[in-house]
């Protein structure tokens, strides 16, 4: 059974709702499964002393939770499904290129609410080396702040002001990596074996090499291989990421432990949604491509089920951008069913609608979307369709070919549409990661550049402009309405294009990557009165549709979206149903010039009557003309029944 359900039935019960007790009952209600986590990856025999470590470490964890948060975990206890919401509507940002630190976060919250966000999720912000570090990835502490972006006293203040305008903050937890200079690498260097086995460290390359036989690279060209040498030590260290990040050894169960106490250091911030960053790789083992095992499952719900003993009130999203079949399984399956993870990225509808743009056409997104399987009740997505990192083409081949085109070929062909290598392509990204040996590559580049903003701004091309901007707002309006909570990247609510300048920076200019993250352009901001630039149009669409998303009931998430075929290729048609036989039809078109949709099946959906269909989004009533619905180049409708 779902936990965070029971102990909503639980808190119901009872009429006084004393955080202390909740915490007993908590405690008494997840203790089994907390143990058959824990042993199922340690060793009974061995470890049951750790065991007991981890029994007297919880109350300690839950008395050091602040009071204020204690009683906002009871609220969300009994709320259940705050989350799936439809008036949940993020923004990803990095501090520093949004608005300078953490106060120039907290001065912005008035653009937040202008534009309908109310869910922040900050990029990291915690101590880290000074040249390179992966974006912060590289962490050196997770609970004290980088002084570049401020103080914990900032952020206290930043998460209390959130909490007070019902807003959300969402930090990453680094859970698979340390940076080189964590204290417990610097104390591994040093010679401490305690430390060197909080690491996957070895005196030879005989099993780092043993390793490499099926450990796939993460980032070939920048980071080649698996392993990094270390003079200090003069030994081999597993870095799966980059020689600067140590991958954590959770074979230890003293790693695991202390890895709580840090997430429960960082949840008591005023963090609502814990990033759970590179999670798939968090058990290693010989012989295989040591991503998404069993181990790592089972380790991802033993944290989870220990955080809602102490911070119920604290969700997980995964950060796993994998096939469908295995993101689906950090939602939890079987005894951990919901018991997981509560929140994914859907990467693969992110991927679809890049592979729809391209191709113009829905086939491969129909019959990918149709075969992903339905998540837990208590679970719901991330839609996006940009983020800080590069866009992965994770499609399936077996669809691919069964829409009669060659998986190799149509990669290729995605690759240098967006990439500049096909003369007639709008788009303007850049090449990420090529691997000459299997074909695979990645695709960096702001939103609005990849669809065709930059190129027409360029040549000056009114009609090009106009294009571009209805891509910007039809993708927005799809995860606005498919269904979970949508995040948009900061930058892409006023059409910002690729930043070059990382290119003139030693410690960026290998990761193009850093095209896609430039500084917030707050005089465009100040222009947006202007409805006539590009810009100020994406912002106020944006604007127009989430509050119309946060006004429609349907928009909330409740495993309550189904798919229709409109019979036309270029057309993408979802319904989100809701009570009383009401619904939202949701249509698009994806081709450059206008197509047609058979108004009969829209009418025995419910969605038209005498010939009259209503528009969300125009607030409209129209006409149907000869039996037909005309959709313009890259329009989006969201009907709703009269």
């Amino acid at each position: 059974m779902n936990q965070a359900a029971l102990h909503r039935l639980i808190s119901s019960s009872l009429k006084e709702k004393n955080p202390e007790l909740l915490f007993e009952k908590r405690f008494a209600t997840n203790l089994t499964l907390i143990k058959d986590l824990f042993f199922s990856v340690y060793d009974k025999k061995i470890h049951r002393k750790h065991f007991e470590k981890l029994l007297a470490l919880l109350p300690k964890l839950f008395n050091q939770r602040p009071e204020t948060l204690r009683t906002q975990d009871v609220e969300r206890i009994e709320s259940g499904d705050w989350f799936q919401s439809e008036q949940m509507v993020g923004m990803q940002l990095y501090v520093d290129l949004f608005n300078k630190d953490l106060k120039g976060v907290l001065e912005k919250i008035p653009y937040f609410n202008d534009l309908g966000i109310n869910f922040l999720h900050l990029m990291p912000i915690m101590t880290r080396p000074s040249g390179e570090n992966d974006g912060g990835y590289a962490v050196n502490s997770y609970h004290e702040i980088d002084k570049g972006y401020g103080t914990k006293k900032d952020l206290l203040k930043l998460s209390g002001k959130l909490r007070e305008k019902s807003m959300y903050l969402m930090l990453d937890f680094v859970v698979n990596h340390t940076s080189d200079e964590f204290p417990w690498a610097k104390k591994a260097k040093q010679g401490n074996k305690k430390y060197q086995k909080y690491y996957h460290i070895y005196d030879n390359r005989t099993i780092p090499d043993e390793f490499e036989k099926s450990l796939p690279e993460v980032f070939p060209e920048k980071a080649p291989g698996n392993f990094t040498y270390n003079p200090e030590m003069e030994k081999w260290v597993m870095t799966v990421f980059n020689e600067y990040q140590w991958d954590l050894n959770y074979s230890s169960p003293e790693v695991f432990l202390e890895m709580l106490e840090n997430l429960c250091k960082m949840v008591n911030l005023g963090v609502d949604i814990v990033r759970f960053d590179a999670l798939a790789f968090l058990w290693k083992k010989l012989g295989t491509i040591s991503q998404n095992l069993p181990e790592a499952h089972n380790l991802v719900s033993l944290f989870k089920m220990c955080l809602q003993v102490v911070a119920p009130g604290t969700l997980f999203l995964a950060e796993a951008i994998v096939a469908p079949h295995e993101i689906i399984k950090y939602l939890g399956q079987g005894a951990t069913e919901g018991n997981e993870c509560e929140v994914a990225y859907n990467a693969s509808l992110m991927a679809l609608l890049w592979n729809s743009i391209a191709t113009k056409k829905t086939g491969l997104l129909y019959k990918s979307m149709a075969n992903i399987p339905e998540k837990p009740e208590y679970c719901t997505w991330v839609n996006y369709i940009r983020c800080h990192d590069d866009i992965g083409l994770g499609l399936d081949d077996r669809f691919i070919a069964e829409l009669g085109w060659n998986p190799q070929g149509h990669r290729k062909f995605l690759l240098d549409y967006y990439c500049q290598n096909l003369d007639w392509s709008p788009a303007k990204g850049v090449l990420f990661m090529y691997n000459p040996k299997t074909g695979d590559g990645r695709i960096s580049g702001s939103a609005a550049s990849l669809l065709g903003l930059e190129k027409a701004l360029e040549k000056n091309d009114a009609r090009q402009i106009e294009t571009s901007v209805n891509k910007i707002n039809m993708l927005h309006a799809i995860i606005l309405s498919f269904g979970g909570m949508p995040i948009i990247y900061a930058g892409d609510e006023i059409a910002t294009l690729n930043d070059y300048s990382f290119l003139k920076d030693k410690t960026k200019k290998d990761d193009n990557r850093w095209i896609n993250r430039s500084k917030h352009d707050w005089k465009t901001v100040e222009r947006l009165n202007n409805k006539k630039l590009p810009q100020s149009k994406v912002y106020h669409t944006l604007k127009k549709l989430i509050s119309i998303r946060k006004k429609t009931k349907e928009l909330a998430d409740g495993n309550n979206l189904e798919l229709h075929h409109a019979g036309n290729e270029h057309v993408l048609v979802f319904e989100r149903t809701g009570v009383d036989k009401q619904g939202v039809l949701v249509v698009c078109n994806f081709d450059e010039t206008s197509q047609v949709i058979n108004g009969s099946w829209v009418a025995k959906l419910g969605y038209l009557k005498n010939s009259v269909f209503y528009d969300l989004i125009t607030a409209k009533k129209s006409e149907v003309n000869s039996g037909f619905i005309e959709l313009k180049p890259y329009q989006i409708l969201w009907l709703k029944k009269l």
